[in-house]
């Protein structure tokens, strides 16, 4: 069984869903809160077994969401997206050079669905060394000099 990986971002959380062997299956879209990833994770898993919009046939029929879309991208190559009910990405698979393996790519996401989720975020990260403070000399203090007063006389 595969596993999903919760990682921090620049800009939030995103998730991998891995297969056993440790290849990337499909990734998330950056969600700004953990919560709203794991989220995705539960939508992803409840909606799995979506049928697949295979855009790359001629006069291909259109399935309702949630669906896998399959198509091609610029280099000919062929790729699949999970769309969820309301319309938004969750999750995007790699290129593959054939559109059975790009099918395979969906087929390993069904197999994989339930698997655990780990929290990489969670990791503890090292503390950032500290530069040791050199003693600093104390600068003399500046000699006060007194007022000359002038008076005039009137």
């Amino acid at each position: 069984m595969g596993k999903y990986v919760i990682a921090k971002t620049k800009v939030g959380f995103k998730f991998n869903l891995e297969a056993a062997n440790g290849q990337v299956i499909c990734t998330s879209q950056s969600y700004t809160t953990k919560v709203s990833c794991k989220k995705a994770i539960e939508s992803l898993q409840k909606i799995a077994k979506s049928p697949i919009e295979d855009q790359t046939v001629k006069g291909y029929t259109e399935e309702k969401k949630p669906k896998y879309e399959v198509y091609q991208d610029r280099k000919k190559e062929y790729r699949f997206r999970l769309i969820a009910s309301n319309g938004k990405n969750i999750v995007s698979g790699e290129s593959y050079t054939t559109l059975q393996a790009c099918k395979s790519g969906i087929m390993s996401i069904q197999n994989n669905a339930t698997s655990e989720i780990v929290d990489t975020s969670l990791a503890e990260k090292k503390p950032a060394a500290k530069a040791e403070k050199k003693p600093t000399a104390k600068k003399p203090a500046a000699k006060k000099t007194a007022a000359k007063k002038t008076t005039t006389k009137k």
